[in-house]
């Protein structure tokens, strides 16, 4: 990449996806899983945590970029075969590779999970990008409105087979959740899950508006308002989703398993005052010099989720991570300081490689 093409880039947006996947690492890899301190773990199921956030907010992101990126051919008429072939191109090659890491180490595919992280960002970048070609900002208000207040519906008033009540308080008598043990049965979904997938079917109809939500910031970012102007758009649009997001909570509970409703009001609008925080320290202030870690994080994003998660994988299947935890880290301290040593150190480890990919202006992208 050129030092020219790199002084356009938003560095704030860079920071905030590398804070992002270093945030999504973190909780992911704890040196042990039963000591854990409860910010680094999602809620039990309705409620939410620290942890709860991150998912979303790379939604959030993927849909920020989505304009950024498309923007110019759309402006200027020039929206070809090759643009929508690169988004489904680019679609198919996220999904596989969460496939990919769903088989490892053992490939066994009858029991191989089909939804995933990956596999949900594939499907909301092709939904919110093909959304973008075809619609202004105001349609896309309407869409999102009508997808959340449509699964607010489904997931309240149709009643499940087989349960007395149906409810988004029950892991097993929710609509979402139905769905994913008809469609792909218990053997693909999520193992820890048992009767429903945090990742499934139903649940990705609500998780577009994040994307979207992402994409009406795009929007923003891309008017001709001074920088002041639109930081200043950005909190205060951000602390009215959040504000009704807590209200709506009171009538379909914030869920990030189900991806409710509120969650998605709720989580949009603290991606927003984050990112509004982001742009204000760094593309504004010009505080910089902090952000370098996070910047080479959020360069290489997706590369960086590969391939720590398939580090991960082996580590555990070969029992590596267990012997350095317990001859490492399990002296050091108490159980939970040791397992937050460890997830540290790991995200310290993967900082060293990335930088050796940044350093030699190496970027993967799909």
């Amino acid at each position: 990449m050129s030092e020219k093409i790199e002084q356009k880039r938003l560095l704030s947006l860079d920071v905030f996806r590398g804070i992002t996947i270093a945030g999504m690492i973190l909780v992911n890899n704890p040196g042990d899983w039963g000591a854990i301190y409860s910010p680094f773990e999602h809620a039990e199921w309705n409620g939410w945590t620290p942890t709860d956030l991150i998912f979303p907010f790379f939604l959030f992101i993927v849909g920020i970029v989505i304009p950024l990126a498309l923007g110019k051919r759309v402006e200027s008429g020039g929206v070809t075969r090759d643009v929508y072939l690169k988004i489904f191109r680019r679609s198919a090659v996220i999904f596989l590779l969460g496939l990919l890491l769903n088989a490892l180490p053992f490939f066994d595919f009858v029991h191989l999970r089909i939804p995933g992280v990956l596999q949900r960002i594939a499907v909301c970048y092709l939904i919110a990008s093909l959304i973008f070609l075809r619609a202004g900002w105001k349609q896309i208000v309407f869409i999102s409105a009508f997808l959340l207040i449509l699964y607010w519906i489904l997931m309240t008033v149709i009643p499940v087979p087989g349960c007395a009540v149906t409810s988004v308080s029950d892991k097993a008598c929710n609509l979402s959740a139905y769905i994913d043990r008809q469609i792909l049965g218990v053997n693909h979904i999520w193992s820890l899950g048992k009767v429903y997938d945090p990742e499934g079917i139903l649940s990705t109809l609500p998780a577009i508006v994040t994307a979207l939500a992402g994409v009406l910031a795009g929007f923003w970012l891309k008017t001709k308002r001074d920088n002041l102007e639109k930081v200043g758009g950005v909190f205060f649009f951000g602390v009215v989703l959040t504000a009704l997001g807590w209200m709506w909570n009171f009538f379909f509970p914030i869920n990030k398993a189900l991806w409710t409703s509120s969650y998605v009001v709720f989580t949009a609008g603290m991606a927003l005052c984050f990112f509004g925080f982001c742009y204000w320290l760094i593309d504004i202030k010009n505080y910089q010099r902090w952000s370098k870690p996070f910047v080479i994080f959020g360069v290489n994003a997706l590369a960086l989720y590969v391939l720590a998660e398939t580090a991960s994988k082996l580590m555990d299947i070969l029992s590596i991570k267990e012997w350095i935890f317990q001859t490492i880290f399990a002296p050091l301290g108490s159980p939970k300081n040791a397992s937050l040593m460890f997830a540290v150190s790991y995200i310290f480890f993967w900082l060293f490689i990335m930088w050796l990919l940044y350093r030699k202006r190496i970027f993967i992208k799909v």
